[in-house]
């Protein structure tokens, strides 16, 4: 297979095999007008296998939802055909409005302009709880 280079624009490496349809959602790339290729299952020699995005425009990539769903991943921006950045991706420490609360007692449910805030908990087994109501963050 063989997907072309991108000129100016970023690359999402490293993605945790079988996640790169959940960040393209969470991130919205379904809204942007310009090629965004989505690569699944890539032999890695590093990770056996792995996804990768590749978005050929300037983008501003919320890099708390990548280190939500694949902490492990890497963003690489690209500038006239070069490698420029390369941003290695960590757990955040919390997340805005990237996941929603599903206790229907939070204040969350029913106060529209509340911001959903969960903080890291627990880092190895990667549990976020609801800073409102100690929910726990969807699974994924």
């Amino acid at each position: 297979m063989n997907i072309d280079s991108i000129h100016n624009g970023i690359v999402i490496d490293h993605i945790d095999a079988g996640r790169a349809m959940q960040i393209y959602s969470l991130l919205h790339l379904e809204r942007l007008d310009c090629p965004v290729a989505i690569i699944k299952n890539a032999s890695s020699s590093k990770m056996g296998r792995k996804d990768i995005i590749k978005i050929d425009a300037d983008y501003n990539v919320n890099l708390d939802v990548l280190g939500y769903i694949s902490p492990n991943s890497t963003v690489n921006i690209i500038k006239n055909g070069v490698r420029v950045e390369k941003k290695h991706i960590q757990l955040p420490e919390r997340l805005v409005d990237i996941v929603l609360c599903k206790n229907p007692r939070c204040i969350t449910t029913t106060e529209q302009e509340i911001h959903h805030i969960f903080k890291l908990t627990d880092p190895e087994k990667r549990i976020y709880r609801c800073i409102y109501c100690d929910t726990k963050a969807p699974e994924l």
